[in-house]
């Protein structure tokens, strides 16, 4: 699925620091990284290798609009687009941050020469995702910028920008002597029974979630990003996304016209992000990972074309849940809210909300599935209309969170038998484990791994 000689070093387990290789060392982090950047990175920062102990960078914290957390989001965004939320945190956001309107999923093969290179190209992420995310009037030194740059006017509005950082299985291949410290569960995305895997649009080394309140910001994010880290990593798929506003109230729909995503843990409850997405202290777990989370991202094409001759009724059995609504099939009354649970104890033979239904085999509400059950979705809708066959190419950009990805896999091997089987075709996405937070101005993406 990859050429490895173009994406970076052979094994090394030493991993030499290289201060001039690939136009990517000193002289370019100096005047790329300090020079003038609102972020997190300082000028004068040197790194070790991967496996070595490596100075902290450290500069003046970018402002921040708003409050040290995400309890005043709304999730409506403002039209000017002067709301940001936080960057420094002890998780990322973009995780536990209710959707904003627009994303882009970008997945990457890095070329990076060596670990010096890698941690500079996480501490270059770091420096731009600061920025990005507090907003402000952008540095002309930074590659890319010219005097004619004004997608977003001249002063680049926060918007509820989030920038997510994930890591893919391939990183720790033998190119930066990161085996021994690759999460315990992160793997390669296997296609399932029913999937039409296409390998140019799965897997990677490196994911960044791109999310905010406006489509332009989104894509000035993912172009300032491409600008400053092109000499080490190269764009190996991508998808946008983006929600729907409420019809007519509750929570958006996809494009089946069902609500997307009802059943999510409590992000504002810490028991149950700690039991549910975030990764623990502790074996099997290595070290650094506590505070991150495994990412699952599925693009899913949906079949419209056939799904919309099926009647309201059969739509409805199959996904197990009221179209108009979004109440559960129980739920005979208008007034009953799209939130409230499907009880299945009542119901043993599906005679109300069918065993093969795509609700009651993603949650059985069994004890033998109830370790298995918990994931919590933050998915979008995207459209790259017309295939190569002028046919729409309309789905689902699925992510979810988790504290572990055998959870995520579990369910999945659940859903291989569902009705929604023949309205459905998963073609592309991959398994990926999102960093912990970025603390504090003097810490960038990754440090805990490569120092």
């Amino acid at each position: 699925m990859r050429d490895e000689e173009s994406r970076g070093p052979a094994a090394d387990q030493n991993c030499p620091v290289s201060e001039s290789s690939s136009g990517f060392g000193r002289r370019w982090f100096l005047r790329n990284v300090g020079g003038g950047v609102a972020g997190t990175v300082a000028a004068g920062a040197l790194v070790g290798g991967c496996g070595r102990a490596a100075t902290r960078p450290g500069a003046a914290s970018p402002p921040q609009n708003g409050g040290s957390n995400e309890d005043d989001y709304n999730l409506e965004a403002t039209e000017d687009g002067r709301r940001s939320i936080p960057f420094h945190g002890q998780y990322q956001a973009g995780i536990a941050t209710p959707p904003q309107t627009a994303a882009t999923f970008l997945a990457f093969d890095v070329t990076a020469a060596d670990c010096g290179q890698l941690t500079q190209l996480f501490q270059t992420l770091t420096a731009r995702a600061a920025f990005l995310t507090a907003g402000g009037v952008p540095s002309a030194d930074s590659p890319g910028a010219h005097s004619d740059d004004r997608l977003l006017g001249s002063t680049v509005p926060p918007d509820d920008l989030t920038v997510t950082v994930a890591l893919g299985a391939s990183l720790f291949d033998g190119r930066y002597g990161l085996g021994p410290r690759k999460p315990a569960q992160l793997e390669t995305m296997q296609a399932f029974a029913h999937d039409n895997l296409d390998p140019a649009i799965c897997d990677g080394d490196l994911l960044v979630q791109l999310c905010a309140g406006h489509r332009d910001t989104v894509g000035h994010a993912m172009l300032d990003i491409l600008a400053n880290t092109s000499a080490v990593m190269r764009v190996r798929w991508r998808i946008d996304g983006y929600r729907f506003p409420p019809r007519p109230v509750g929570i958006p729909r996809d494009w089946m016209g069902f609500k997307d995503g009802i059943t999510n843990p409590d992000t504002e409850d810490a028991t149950d992000m700690n039991q549910q997405v975030w990764t623990q202290p502790g074996a099997p777990e290595p070290a650094w990972t506590a505070g991150g989370t495994y990412q699952v991202v599925r693009i899913i094409r949906m079949l419209l074309d056939q799904w919309n001759k099926v009647p309201v009724e059969q739509q409805e059995r199959i996904f197990g849940r009221r179209k108009l609504s979004g109440a559960p099939l129980y739920a005979t009354s208008p007034d009953v809210p799209d939130t409230s649970d499907p009880i299945y104890t009542n119901d043993p033979q599906g005679l109300v909300t069918p065993l093969n239904c795509h609700i009651r085999l993603a949650n059985p509400q069994t004890p033998e599935t109830l370790a298995t059950s918990s994931i919590l979705r933050r998915s979008f809708q995207y459209d790259r209309s017309p295939d190569q066959a002028g046919n729409p190419d309309m789905g689902h950009a699925f992510c979810c969170f988790q504290q572990q990805l055998s959870t995520y896999i579990a369910m999945q091997n659940r859903l291989e038998n569902e009705a929604l089987v023949p309205f459905i075709s998963p073609i592309g996405g991959g398994y990926f484990f999102a960093l912990p937070g970025v603390t504090d101005a003097n810490d960038y993406y990754a440090r805990t791994l490569l120092v």
